[in-house]
Parts: C-alpha cells; sequence; structure tokens
C-alpha cells in the first residue's frame, strides 16, 4: 500500500472534458492527477535502480534491459485494467464522475525487495562467479519472488478480508511501519545528506509541501517541485565543482528492450523457496490488505469498485510482470480520494499506464531514472516512511501503540545487518552460524561483541514476518486474547525451529537444524517462545489475570 504524494485540496471544475456514453473519462483534473501518479511510478522505479546500481554495483544494463521492461508492464496492465474498471462501473451506476483506481509500484516492497531480496542475493551469488552471472541469478530470484507473490496474492483474493479480520492492524501495520522507520527514513536521510544543500532542499520543500500540506506557489506539484528544484541545484552546484562527491552526469542512452516472455524464474525459484519466502509474503500480505482498504477508502468518496476485482486485477499484474522479468509489485494507490478531489477520471490512469509501459520499452523511464540524483530522491522515500510509520499508530486501536513500538523493533536490526554485512566482506554475517570463525576472520576478539552481532543478524533475519508476529501477539495480548497470542508465539517457535523467522545461515535461509553443526540457537529460540507460551496462558488461568482491568479503549497501554 502506497502512500500517494499528491495534494489532497477540495476538487476543482474539471472542464468539458470528453465523454462516452455519458461518461466524461477525461476533464482537466486528469492533468494533476496524471503528473501525480507518474510521479509515484518513475520515482520507484528511479529508486530501485539508485539502490540497485548505487548501492549494490548491478550492471545498469541487467536493471534497465531485463528489470525495467517487465516491471513497467505490471504497471501498465494494472493501470489500463483500472481504466476499464471505471467505465464499467460509470456504465453500471449511471455516473459521469467516476475516477479510475491509482495503481503503481509499492514503494515500501519495492526498497524492502531490492535491499532484502535482490542485493543480498546478488552479494551472494557474486562470491562464487563472474559479476555479469551474479546480477541474471539475482534478477531470476526477483522474478521468482514476483511470480510467487503474483500466485499468492490471487489466493489472498479470495481470503483477503478475512486476514484482514483475523490479525490486529498493529501486527500488519507495525511490520511494515518498521521499515518506514528504519528503511526508508533512517537509511536514506544518510544518502539525503551525502549532498547537504541539494539533499536539505529537496527535503524542505517536502516537509514544507507535503509533511505540514502547506500550498506551493502557483499550485506546483509538491513531488515535482522537490525533485526539480533539488537536481536543479544538484547539477548547478556540480557544474561549479562544488558538490561534496564528484558529480556522475547520466548518459544520453535509452536502452530499448522489449518485456519478453521468460521461464528464468525457474532458476531463481529454489532459492527464493529456501531463503527468501518470509520476507516476500509478507509484502503481498500487505498489498492485499492494503487494497481492500484502499477500495473501502473509493467507496467512501463515492466510487463503489468491487474489491475483488481490484485485488485480483493488482494481482495478476504483479504475476504478469514477474512472468516478463519484473522484479517490483504493484499495488492499488491508497490515493484515490485525492486523485478525485483534483478532478481525475479515467483519462490519468490511461495515460499513465501507456507512459510508464512503453517507457520500459523505449528506455526513456530508465534515463530519467539514471538522471534523477538519489540525495534528491530519497527525500521523497523518507516522507513515505513517515507517513507509513504515521499511519501504524494512527489507523490500529491506540492501546495498541505500545505493540506497534513492538513489531518497528526487527527492522532495526535490519538495519544494523546491513552495516554488519559492509563490515570485512560480511564476516559478522556469520556471528550466529559459527561465533569463532566470525572472530577470526574479522579479527574482532571481543566475544559478547560477536554474540550481540549474532544476536542482530537473527533478528534481522525475516524481520518483515517477526514483526508481524510480534505486533499480533502483544495487541492480543493487550485485549486479553491469551489463547491467540499464545498461538502466534508456539508460531514463532515452530518458524524459528526451522529459520523461517531469526535465521542463524549469514543468507537467512531455511534448514533442517539438526543438520548445524556449530550452533544450537534454533533450539533454544524455539523452547523459548514455546515455554513463553506455555507460561502466558498458565498465568491466564490465575486469579490475578481474572481480577486485572482491561486496558482501556482509548489508552495508550
Amino acid at each position: 500500500m502506497q502512500p500517494s504524494p499528491v495534494s489532497t485540496e477540495p476538487a476543482r471544475a474539471p472542464g468539458t472534458g470528453g465523454s462516452l456514453g455519458g461518461y466524461r473519462w477525461i476533464a482537466a483534473g486528469d492533468v494533476n492527477a496524471f503528473f501525480g501518479l507518474i510521479l509515484d511510478n518513475v520515482v520507484n522505479l528511479a529508486i530501485l535502480a539508485g539502490i540497485l546500481v548505487g548501492a549494490f554495483g548491478f550492471p545498469t544494463d541487467v536493471v534497465f534491459r531485463r528489470m525495467f521492461p517487465g516491471t513497467a508492464l505490471g504497471v501498465m496492465i494494472g493501470d489500463l485494467a483500472y481504466t476499464w474498471l471505471a467505465f464499467r462501473l460509470a456504465k453500471r451506476t449511471g455516473r459521469t464522475d467516476v475516477t479510475a483506481m491509482p495503481l503503481g509500484l509499492d514503494s515500501p516492497s519495492t526498497i524492502g525487495m531490492a535491499f532484502a531480496v535482490l542485493g543480498p542475493a546478488f552479494v551472494a551469488a557474486k562470491a562464487r562467479m563472474p559479476v555479469n552471472d551474479a546480477a541474471i541469478l539475482a534478477w531470476q530470484v526477483g522474478m521468482a519472488s514476483m511470480v510467487l507473490i503474483g500466485v499468492f496474492k490471487v489466493a489472498m483474493t479470495f481470503v483477503g478480508d478475512r486476514i484482514r479480520r483475523l490479525v490486529p492492524q498493529a501486527g500488519l501495520l507495525g511490520s511494515i511501519g518498521g521499515v518506514g522507520v528504519a528503511l526508508l527514513g533512517t537509511l536514506q536521510l544518510g544518502e539525503v545528506f551525502t549532498e547537504p544543500i541539494a539533499g536539505m532542499v529537496a527535503f524542505g520543500i517536502i516537509l514544507y509541501a507535503l509533511v505540514a500540506r502547506i500550498r506551493l506557489p502557483l499550485r506546483a506539484p509538491e513531488v515535482l517541485a522537490s525533485v526539480a528544484i533539488g537536481a536543479g541545484i544538484y547539477y548547478a552546484l556540480g557544474a561549479a565543482g562544488l558538490l561534496v562527491h564528484p558529480i556522475v552526469v547520466p548518459e544520453a542512452n535509452f536502452p530499448v528492450a522489449m518485456p519478453t516472455l521468460t521461464l528464468g524464474f525457474i532458476h531463481g525459484l529454489p532459492i527464493v523457496l529456501r531463503e527468501y519466502v518470509p520476507l516476500a509474503l509478507p509484502f503481498a500480505i500487505l498489498t492485499v490488505i492494503g487494497g481492500i482498504d484502499v477500495t473501502e477508502s473509493a467507496r467512501v468518496a463515492g466510487d463503489a469498485y468491487e474489491t475483488r476485482d481490484v485485488l485480483l486485477i493488482e494481482a495478476i499484474a504483479t504475476l504478469v510482470a514477474g512472468l516478463f522479468g519484473g522484479v517490483s509489485q504493484t499495488t492499488p494507490y491508497i490515493g484515490h480520494p485525492a486523485y478525485k478531489a483534483m478532478g481525475g477520471r479515467a483519462a490519468y490512469t490511461l495515460a499513465t499506464g501507456l507512459v510508464v509501459g512503453l517507457g520500459g520499452v523505449f528506455g526513456y523511464v530508465a534515463f530519467v531514472a539514471g538522471a534523477l540524483p538519489r540525495p534528491v530522491l530519497a527525500p521523497i522515500l523518507v516522507f513515505i516512511g513517515l507517513e507509513i510509520a504515521g499511519q501504524s499508530y494512527l489507523a490500529p486501536p491506540r492501546r495498541h501503540a505500545t505493540a506497534v513500538t513492538l513489531a518497528l523493533l526487527p527492522s532495526v536490526a535490519q538495519l544494523v545487518a546491513i552495516f554488519l554485512s559492509q563490515i570485512q566482506n560480511g564476516a559478522l554475517m556469520m556471528s550466529a552460524l559459527d561465533p569463532a570463525a566470525a572472530a577470526r576472520v574479522s579479527g574482532i576478539a571481543n566475544e559478547a561483541f560477536i554474540h550481540t552481532c549474532g544476536v542482530m543478524v537473527m533478528l534481522a533475519n525475516g524481520f518483515i514476518l517477526t514483526a508481524l508476529l510480534w505486533g499480533s501477539a502483544a495487541a492480543f495480548l493487550i485485549d486479553r486474547r491469551v489463547g491467540p497470542a499464545s498461538v502466534v508465539l508456539v508460531v514463532c517457535g515452530v518458524l524459528s525451529f526451522f529459520g523461517f523467522i531469526h535465521s542463524v545461515l549469514p543468507s537467512g535461509g531455511v534448514y533442517l537444524p539438526w543438520h548445524l553443526t556449530t550452533t544450537v540457537l534454533p533450539y533454544h529460540w524455539a523452547i523459548g517462545y514455546i515455554g513463553l507460551a506455555a507460561l502466558v496462558y498458565v498465568m491466564s488461568m490465575t486469579r490475578a489475570f481474572r481480577e486485572s482491568d482491561p486496558v482501556p479503549q482509548d489508552a495508550v497501554a
């Protein structure tokens, strides 16, 4: 679920526009809505390229010619299908002001896939094969993740609403809120201040216009203004030789590539099933739950779309993207009421789908993505992180605030693990599996520090799923639902035993614990969780539990 950084001003007169069968499917408001939606998608592609190329050293040819076309194709299919849904709704209801559902790349999972799946898969493969071959394998892992997510979301289409009712929002939103705080917020602030002048100006505009919601002069689109002004300052300083780091001027290169149906995901599927399922599937669950919420938001705004149609189209778009080389899932955006208030109809999603889809083919999206400086793009990520984290606290009941905070913590461990992976070629990532080897290879003799690193690695592995489970267990306990809380803790114990969460392996993969020869940690974690579940359940049978006052509905626990 992507918070869409667009204006939320009251609707303005849409103008005469065009009509088809009485439906005014194109209006003046579609122009501003188009810029908001297209920028969301282009910025996500730019961020994906920036992380893969800038942070992990991916070959640009693999990113732009193999990943981008399929990823853009998924956006095109989804937006064109949502455009068709708008026409169908207008015909069914006879209304002339129907606004199409906005769709695009999901920001949290785009960043999460880059940092937690694609990047680590590339680094692991690079240690045993040439760089380009490693990048191809990582791309296949990304494709396999998308195919798996797409299939999972198709199935979730029919049960997603039930899951939303069963799983506390503190777990669902807190887990992604942690990504907002750690990976989209803290980590990206480092990018902002690599070039303080350009970065702070761009960040300041985001704070002024999107966080404080103050209108910009001339009604300028907020994200466009931030990126354009920040990039202008960046390149002006670069031309004058005043940047902190040497400027990298992008080549006027438009990598043309058709999205091609490929079975390459089959090569990556075993790796995904072995190592990355605990990271990938929670992102899928969140977009399904988000899609349900977004559809309800659109219904309140006046456009009563069928939830199943919205979810199924988005799931198919993700699946098709994976089959054609895409590595980032699509999602219906949360900004439908804002686009409706701007006067958007169906033309803005039609135009966005075509521009993004064709941009993936003819390379102009890749060129724009490469030309936008990372310190200028990073403020948008920080804003998205702030919005996601804020929603994590505002949407659930206030009494679950502590549960939300608990769900944030595994993402902080993931942030620590990212930095640990850069020390001595990742030697400290072995701290949980083989602390003696980690100490020997890293040259660090402090035993307590090595063991702490091991704990951070285990907390980071499967961090999204861990956060979801922790937040849910805490929310259940706060509500005095001890049975469900105990069940969640037992699930944590089983998953930790086999490495689905808290894996001792540097890769975060799953295993049979009795095959491990250098550590018994999986046994300790599993016994700890199951013992805690039993303890909580037994204590709930006591008189003290029965006499405890419930947490007030509007109180912070």
